[in-house]
């Protein structure tokens, strides 16, 4: 097994890890529909760079902003790109896709929100 085949190995697997960037990615591609080669030009890096990446941990807490910064610099990459991956994930969240959202209908998803009633307001039966 080559150090390419144990990279490419060892990101398939960062997938199914909570806390490590491989969740975030694969995530992020399911959201999006892309593939690993379409994410790495988003990210504006090659696919070998995302699969060492895939193995790091999530940028989290008070120090997201330096952490980013520190991934950012040592793979090359532009935080604006990383971040929006992060913070789509984040707000998405992995269990929000079409095929586990029960709200979704052939492929459509529905998305509902909920209304505020006035304090006044008496709740209608």
């Amino acid at each position: 097994m080559t150090n390419l085949d144990w990279l490419k190995r060892a990101a398939e697997r960062s997938t199914t890890e909570h806390g490590l960037m491989g969740q975030v990615f694969a995530a992020y591609q399911t959201l999006e529909d892309c593939s690993a080669n379409a994410l790495a030009d988003e990210l504006g890096c090659d696919e070998q760079t995302l699969n060492m990446l895939a193995l790091c941990r999530r940028p989290a807490g008070e120090t997201f902003a330096e952490q980013v910064k520190i991934l950012c610099g040592r793979f090359g990459l532009e935080p604006f790109a990383l971040v929006n991956v992060l913070r789509q994930v984040e707000i998405m969240g992995p269990g929000q896709t079409a095929a586990s959202n029960p709200a979704s209908r052939g492929g459509v998803t529905l998305q509902l929100a909920a209304l505020d009633r006035r304090k006044n307001e008496e709740p209608s039966p």
